[in-house]
């Protein structure tokens, strides 16, 4: 049974919620002081400050907007409350190794928190795909662009 929603943790979904008040909060309402500021000064087509100020709030809207829809979007897991810890599934932090035993530790983490320099994988990229459901000791095939890799989980927490 598939469940709804995109999965995010608690945290994620806090972040995702800190960037919306932020947005809506602090930055909308100095762009929208700039603009009735510059719209006050005469001839609109050549200020800057109207022409730059009417742009960022385009992109503000547009952010709040897609943040508004993820937000409705996500199912909220808690990744201390999963039944099977001897598994990787989402929130889980994975050991993986390849065979020249090259390391890596991943966490796998919802698709609007992932941040790859942090090793914070989305659930949907390839990698967490195919380490849903591994336990310790499995291989695990991955397909990248540079062709397929074969890792081996070492290690899984929660």
């Amino acid at each position: 049974m598939k469940q709804q929603g995109n999965p995010i943790t608690p945290a994620g979904l806090l972040a995702l919620k800190a960037r919306y008040d932020h947005l809506l909060g602090t930055e909308r309402p100095e762009i929208v002081a700039i603009v009735s500021w510059a719209a006050g000064n005469g001839d609109r087509s050549e200020n800057g400050d109207y022409l730059y100020g009417r742009k960022r709030m385009r992109e503000i809207d547009r952010e709040l907007a897609n943040l508004a829809r993820r937000m409705k979007a996500a199912r909220v897991v808690t990744p201390a409350d999963t039944p099977d810890r001897s598994k990787a599934f989402f929130g889980a932090t994975v050991t993986i190794a390849d065979e020249d035993d090259n390391q890596r530790t991943l966490t796998l983490v919802g698709d609007d928190e992932q941040d790859a320099s942090a090793d914070r994988i989305g659930w949907s990229a390839p990698i967490a795909r195919a380490l849903r459901g591994a336990a310790v000791g499995d291989l695990r095939t991955v397909r990248l662009p540079a062709g397929e890799k074969e890792w081996e989980v070492v290690a899984i927490s929660y």
